[in-house]
C-alpha cells in the first residue's frame, strides 16, 4: 500500500467516525518505512480533517510503520497492546492517542 492510499482510507474512514463528544483532537500519523509520510487528522468544531501536512499544535503523535497502522484501523491491532509492544510510539498525550483510537473502531 502507498503513501497516498493509505491516506485515502483514513480519509473514507473518517466519513465514519461519530465526533460528537470531542471538542477538539489534533493527531499527527507518523508512517516509517519506505512507503512513509506524515499526516494528521484533526477534529475541530464536529469537523474532521485529514490532511497530509505536519501538525505543530497537536494534541499527540503516533508513529508506526505501515503494516501495523493497517492492521490497527482494520480492527486487528489493539491499539493498547500496540503501545505494550511497542509498535506504536506516542509523543505528547497518551490520553488523545486513546481517544484517537477510539475513533478507528
Amino acid at each position: 500500500m502507498t503513501f497516498d492510499q493509505l491516506l485515502a482510507k483514513v480519509r473514507k474512514m473518517a466519513e465514519k467516525f461519530d465526533v460528537s463528544g470531542v471538542e477538539f483532537l489534533a493527531v499527527q500519523v507518523n508512517i516509517t518505512g519506505e512507503n512513509g509520510g506524515v499526516f494528521y487528522v484533526e477534529i475541530k468544531n464536529g469537523v474532521v480533517s485529514i490532511e497530509p501536512y505536519e501538525y505543530n499544535d497537536r494534541s499527540c503523535a503516533i508513529t508506526m510503520n505501515m503494516d501495523n497502522f493497517n492492521k490497527l484501523i482494520d480492527g486487528k491491532l489493539n491499539p493498547v497492546a500496540a503501545f505494550t509492544m511497542g509498535k506504536l510510539k506516542v509523543d505528547g498525550d497518551v490520553g488523545k492517542a486513546l481517544e484517537f483510537g477510539n475513533l478507528l473502531k
